[in-house]
């Protein structure tokens, strides 16, 4: 045991030595979210959070927004409770798997190649594991926060937090009464630059959203027959200009801290306006940041029509939109004029932009806690291309930052892990995460 570890009684070994079971337990639970109610929901995972959190001590409480649509909420109380008290929050949801496309079983938690492999693995079992080992250790050695932590395991993220984070804030506000600052997912994690440089990159802008049904009239006839107003020939050719559209770039301030400290660390100047020569110095995390410089919209499901030889008077289409934190009039503005008169477009779901400053006690405890396990750490701020549950918290005056801390090989295609075939992490990323999580604990 090293003598950090030694002074810090009770703290990282048994954290460590739990949480890669707890990740595969979470994973074995399919929690799948088809974002209709149709999949198995989230109230055995919620019932096993519960358990392990009751085990120590704590007095969780389960709500259901829908039935089996649950999410489990806790609190520590700190050595002084009147301080402003800290949200730990991740969601047990996760996106649909075809098990015939994985290597390992989505859902079998295995252990291969150093890796933790599933559904959930990065997104976000990972930390939920990470939270309750820690959270388990701190309350079995009696080891108090600074101040008062809520734990908040919600159902429902990957379909935009309706009947998780939005149904507690809507509904039951009180449960974050005190809290002024968050952590939760899609940050923190490792990018090596090189032997003596790894940047951690801890999330402190998000995207808005707004996922959008387009729909076009037209008029109905036989297919044999010549149409110029038909419905699906509209649709198609609207949806082809959105999907092509060269967006714009704009550099908030987020991505131009991010830029600025990459380009130290580098050596080398970052012109966004240069796009390949940016984005092909950034790996595995090119991605990410590249969806971060421009708004977007993705069309991603396409319908209209029901027999071959009958042209249909609609057509539908749905549409992944994101605008950057300032620019979300910009972005409609240009939706309409790329999808012309023809086409009507209503909002499935939308919600805001988020973006706060790089500063603060907490982002010192962030660098403090990374800084002791990885000497050679360094948290940068960056923002990320979707969105969290912390657009929720942030509608109750809550900072919200994205850190699940985790040391990455640099050969893992980490973005690629996200609602990707054969997820998986690491565990000794997920052992490292442990112990930061707990010194960032500390000192929070």
């Amino acid at each position: 045991m090293s003598e950090t570890k030694a002074a810090r009684t009770g703290s990282g070994e048994s954290a460590e030595n739990e949480v890669v079971d707890l990740c595969r337990d979470l994973i074995r639970i399919d929690t799948s979210n088809y974002g209709d109610h149709s999949g198995p929901g989230e109230r055995l995972a919620a019932e096993y959070v519960a358990e392990k959190l009751a085990e120590v001590g704590l007095e969780p409480q389960i709500f259901e927004s829908h039935k089996g649509r649950a999410s489990t909420v806790a609190r520590i109380e700190g050595e002084d409770p009147s301080k402003p008290a800290l949200l730990i929050h991740g969601h047990t949801d996760v996106v649909p798997a075809n098990a015939h496309d994985w290597t390992h079983h989505p859902f079998s938690g295995e252990i291969a190649d150093g890796c933790v492999w599933g559904r959930g693995a990065v997104d976000m079992k990972d930390m939920d594991a990470m939270t309750l080992a820690v959270v388990r250790d701190r309350m079995r050695s009696g080891r108090k926060p600074p101040r008062d932590i809520v734990l908040a395991f919600l159902a429902d993220e990957e379909a935009g937090g309706t009947y998780g984070a939005r149904y507690l804030v809507d509904k039951h506000p009180d449960l974050f009464e005190g809290v002024t600052e968050a952590i939760g997912e899609v940050g923190g994690f490792s990018f090596t630059v090189n032997e003596n440089l790894r940047l951690y990159l801890v999330e402190t802008a998000q995207k808005g959203m707004h996922w959008m049904r387009l729909t076009v009239d037209g008029t109905a006839g036989h297919g044999s027959m010549t149409n110029d107003d038909n419905a699906i020939t509209e649709l198609c050719e609207a949806v082809g200009r959105l999907g092509r559209h060269n967006w714009p770039v704009r550099v908030t301030k987020t991505v131009r801290s991010f830029l600025d400290e990459l380009s130290d660390a580098l050596g080398t100047p970052l012109d966004p306006e240069d796009m390949d020569a940016t984005l092909a110095k950034l790996g595995g995390i090119a991605k990410m940041v590249g969806a971060t410089l421009r708004n977007s919209a993705a069309p991603t499901m396409l319908g209209a029509g029901y027999k071959v030889n009958v042209i249909p008077g609609q057509a539908t289409a749905h549409v992944d939109g994101r605008f950057l934190p300032g620019y979300e009039q910009e972005f409609l503005a240009d939706l309409d004029r790329i999808l012309g008169p023809r086409v009507k477009r209503e909002d499935v779901h939308g919600d805001k932009a988020l973006e706060t400053d790089f500063d603060g006690s907490l982002v010192d405890a962030m660098q403090i806690a990374l800084k002791a396990e990885d000497p050679i750490a360094r948290a940068v701020p960056y923002m990320l291309s979707g969105g969290t549950d912390a657009k929720s918290f942030d509608d109750l005056g809550i900072r919200c930052f994205g850190f699940a801390p985790l040391k990455l090989p640099p050969e893992l295609d980490f973005a690629g892990m996200f609602h990707g075939v054969d997820e998986r992490v690491p565990v000794e990323g997920l052992k490292f995460g442990a112990r930061v999580l707990d010194r960032f604990i500390d000192n929070s």
